[in-house]
C-alpha cells in the first residue's frame, strides 16, 4: 500500500477491496483479515476499519465463525458443517487423511483459529482423530444433520 496518512490509509485499502468487488475479482467469499495484512502490508486494525467502511455501505457483510462476504452471496453455514461437507464427498472413507489446517484455511479462506474450532468440534463428535502421522484420519462418516450446533 502507498505511503498515506494514517487516517487515510484503510480508506486507500476500502477503496481497493472495493474495486474488486466491482470487477468481479472478489465475487463471494472475502480473504481472510490476516491474507488482507499481508496484501496490503497494513495492520489488523487498518483492516477492520476498512471493512467495517464496506459493510456501513451494504457492500459486505460477517457471517461469524465464516468471514466477510459480498453482500448477499456466499454460504453462511457454520464453518464446521462446510468442513464436515469434506466427509460427506464422494470417494472418502474411513481411516482417509483428513486436510491438514493450512489447506483448510486456504480452502475456506478463513482464520487458522476458526479452522481449529471447527477441527475441535468435529474431533468432539468423533468424525475425525490424529492419524498414525503427525496428521488427521476420519474416523467414521457423518449421517444425517449431526453438524449443527446445539
Amino acid at each position: 500500500m502507498p505511503q498515506a496518512s494514517p487516517r487515510g490509509t484503510y480508506l486507500q485499502v476500502s477503496e481497493a477491496l472495493r474495486q474488486k468487488i466491482e470487477t468481479g475479482e472478489i465475487a463471494e467469499a472475502l480473504p481472510s483479515q490476516a491474507a488482507l495484512m499481508r496484501a496490503y502490508d497494513v495492520s489488523r486494525s487498518t483492516i477492520e476499519r476498512a471493512l467495517a467502511a464496506l459493510k456501513a455501505e451494504g457492500l459486505i457483510e460477517s457471517v461469524q465463525g465464516a468471514g466477510w462476504f459480498v453482500a448477499g452471496t456466499g454460504d453462511r453455514r457454520p464453518l464446521v458443517e462446510r468442513v464436515t461437507d469434506l466427509l460427506r464427498g464422494e470417494g472418502v472413507n474411513v481411516g482417509d487423511r483428513f486436510p491438514t489446517e493450512k489447506e483448510l484455511c486456504e480452502q475456506f479462506g478463513v482464520s487458522r483459529t476458526a479452522v481449529r474450532s471447527a477441527i475441535a468440534q468435529m474431533e468432539g463428535r468423533g468424525l475425525i482423530g490424529k492419524g498414525a502421522g503427525r496428521g488427521r484420519e476420519v474416523l467414521t462418516l457423518p449421517t444425517g444433520r449431526e453438524t449443527q450446533t446445539a
